[in-house]
């Protein structure tokens, strides 16, 4: 009887370490599956480049990115917090994501970008930042999006957000290639009046995306006010 209770009490302590391990999350390197680099931006600007990948289960958790930059050299780490797979919340599920990874403002000139460089699956590229011609973060005013909608078998996209003000309306929208895989969507504002009272305004922006790529999964970096962006995955027809 005796025996069988220190091999009981021996059990439950092994279970109580392993469910506690199984809580504790670890940070864990993540694969990714491509770099985005949008094109266009300028010394003043706040740059932004999108990594997709896909967390091989739901023992990953909040995929994010630390960066570090050696001279002209950019390097990105992609983590998440990994729980151990004896947790019972981590059933098997890939899970993609897609990750907007803030570089700040940097100098013009051109960087190499490497993501998870000692990783069998690293991805690069090059990033071209020109001169600016203002002193002003972001030279336009743009729109205030918060939300892309597509439409299967569609290059026509819907630019859905607010305006602070009713003093601003579209200018017009442009789109800038970088020639790969990934259009920068500007949709730029101009002011109507000099007296601008606070007044949200709901807006929905029609644009018909261009078909000069011919990657079958592109990027559309849509660029907002204050060096923010709204990123989203299209598949062209």
């Amino acid at each position: 009887m005796k025996k069988t209770l220190i091999l009981f009490l021996v059990a439950c302590s092994y279970l109580a370490n392993a469910a506690g391990l199984a809580g504790v999350p670890i940070e864990k390197e993540v694969p990714v599956d491509h770099l985005y680099i949008p094109s266009g931006f300028d010394s003043n600007d706040n740059i932004e480049v999108v990594i997709t990948g896909f967390l091989p289960n739901l023992c990953h958790k909040n995929p994010s990115a630390k960066v570090n930059f050696t001279g002209g050299d950019i390097n990105v780490e992609v983590t998440s917090l990994y729980y151990d797979e004896s947790n019972p919340f981590c059933p098997e599920m890939v899970v993609p994501f897609t990750l907007p990874v803030s570089l700040g403002v940097l100098d013009s000139g051109e960087y190499k970008i490497a993501v998870n460089a000692n990783n069998q699956k690293s991805k690069s590229g090059r990033l071209v930042v020109q001169e600016s011609v203002s002193n002003a973060i972001d030279n336009y005013h743009y729109a205030y999006v918060s939300n892309v909608l597509k439409k299967e078998g569609s290059h026509r996209i819907h630019l859905k957000g607010y305006n602070p003000s009713d003093c601003f309306v579209l200018d017009k929208i442009e789109a800038h290639s970088n020639k790969s895989d990934t259009f920068a969507i500007l949709p730029k504002m101009k002011q109507i009046r000099d007296f601008c009272p606070m007044k949200m305004v709901p807006f929905t922006y029609e644009f018909d995306v261009p078909k000069t790529l011919s990657r079958k999964q592109i990027l559309l970096h849509v660029r907002t006010m204050d060096g923010k962006s709204v990123n989203t995955i299209m598949l062209q027809p």
